[in-house]
């Protein structure tokens, strides 16, 4: 059986979007992120980052600053019983990157290949599944990989920008996606191992310009 998705962005969604962020110190967790993603879990619903950090491909930070982020950032969900399956991200740019990863790649948002690579890889429901994003291209990438619901992220303040019926619906708190999950709030999965240091294939997927992901 297909499971159901919550596809999340990090940068403006999981974290306060305060430029290029790859260290704790700079760091600030939305509000209610970590209910959600508890809520998720307990739904059964795979959750799944899929971000775009172009600060790799521009050189503002290394691909091992990252993946240390990465971890300190996926053990500080676990800290709080809550879980994130899988982070895919594209480290490529198609104007500013730097030597491989100046790239018109499949990956970057709005392109829509992390996605699909999540769903193959985690064998998922994308009608059934949601992504939330801040900016209209994750959820034209969503759209474009068949993600049934899709929800832009504007805090109060940030109602101005402007939404195309046909790309999704707004919401002004995270904490508005809760009842998605209460409705379908299960048994919990038997828990999967978390994600190791190891970036898959990541040779091959830079060079190819696919996602990478941790596992």
């Amino acid at each position: 059986m297909k499971r159901k998705a919550l596809f999340l962005d990090r940068d403006g969604v999981v974290n306060v979007d305060s430029g290029y962020v790859h260290e704790p110190s700079t760091c600030v967790f939305m509000d209610t992120i970590f209910d959600i993603v508890r809520g998720a879990n307990r739904a059964g619903y795979a959750v799944v980052l899929i971000t775009n950090q172009a600060g790799i491909g521009r050189g503002y930070f290394s691909l091992d600053q990252f993946q240390t982020f990465t971890q300190w950032m996926l053990a500080e969900f676990e800290q709080r019983d809550a879980r994130i399956d899988r982070v895919y991200f594209c480290p490529h740019h198609p104007e500013f990157g730097l030597g491989q990863y100046r790239l018109a790649c499949d990956c970057r948002k709005p392109q829509p290949g992390m996605l699909i690579q999540a769903r193959d890889d985690l064998d998922l429901d994308m009608p059934s599944s949601l992504m939330v994003g801040d900016k209209h291209s994750d959820l034209e990438a969503a759209a474009r990989a068949g993600v049934g619901h899709r929800f832009l992220f504007t805090p109060a303040g940030e109602e101005n920008v402007e939404l195309p019926l046909a790309l999704g619906t707004r919401i002004a708190l995270l904490s508005e996606l809760m009842p998605w999950f209460e409705q379908n709030e299960l048994a919990e999965p038997a828990h999967q191992p978390g994600p190791s240091t190891t970036i898959s294939d990541e040779t091959t997927s830079l060079k190819k310009g696919l996602p990478t992901a941790f596992r």
